[in-house]
């Protein structure tokens, strides 16, 4: 079977489990996902699982990388921040639907190995940076939409406060085995969270490598 074929499949399974955006499902189809994952494990690419790359990371599952944008409600202007480039699949998932994603990665390996992908695919609203991304992208803030593709402890609130009025941030929470992903739309000062679903990701790691791998 075809990338085509595999493709299609896999949108009508997003489709069965409730990914009802038009829009995002358009997107995963423009982003050929066998880009993004290891030469190894391209046959695979369109299966709805998460796969593992370099760094000890995972490209995360179809459905998810779906129901996190699709929760981000974007119409097509927003500036996106982006904590955790990983492959880089989820960046390029974005830059169909907003004006711009600001993406951040602690592992320079990885994020060289992505922007490779973002050249290939002349995504040119796509701005790069190795660093913390606990810490955020403060000179670019503030953000029409947050998303966080590693796990906090707790809500990270130096994020969220990086959020535009009326923004929203999805993010998964919680230790590792019992996470939630939960979106947070600030209102003034408050900010109002709503749990999303169960999920399993990554922790996020506070500060950068050792040697900067």
């Amino acid at each position: 079977m075809s990338y085509e074929a595999h493709k299609i499949r896999l949108i009508m399974d997003l489709r069965r489990q409730g990914i009802t955006d038009n829009r995002v499902l358009s997107a995963l189809e423009r982003v050929p996902r066998e880009l993004f994952v290891p030469e190894a494990m391209r046959s695979e690419a369109y299966e709805n699982m998460p796969l593992p790359i370099s760094q000890g990371q995972t490209i995360s599952q179809p459905f998810i990388v779906a129901y996190m944008t699709q929760a981000l409600r974007l119409g097509g202007r927003e500036r996106v921040l982006e904590i955790g480039t990983g492959s880089g699949y989820q960046a390029a998932v974005l830059a169909q639907l907003c004006r711009r994603v600001c993406t951040i990665e602690r592992y320079r390996t990885l994020l060289a190995q992505a922007e490779g992908c973002f050249e290939s695919l002349k995504l040119h609203n796509i701005t790069t940076r190795l660093g913390d991304g606990g810490k955020g992208w403060p000179e670019l803030a503030p953000f029409a939409r947050i998303i966080v593709t590693a796990a906090a402890l707790v809500m990270p609130a130096t994020l969220a406060d990086q959020l535009d009025e009326g923004g929203i941030m999805v993010v998964p929470v919680g230790p590792s085995g019992n996470q939630t992903l939960i979106k947070v739309t600030r209102q003034g000062d408050n900010f109002i969270e709503e749990t999303l679903l169960d999920v399993r990701f990554v922790p996020l790691v506070e500060g950068l490598p050792p040697g900067r791998a």
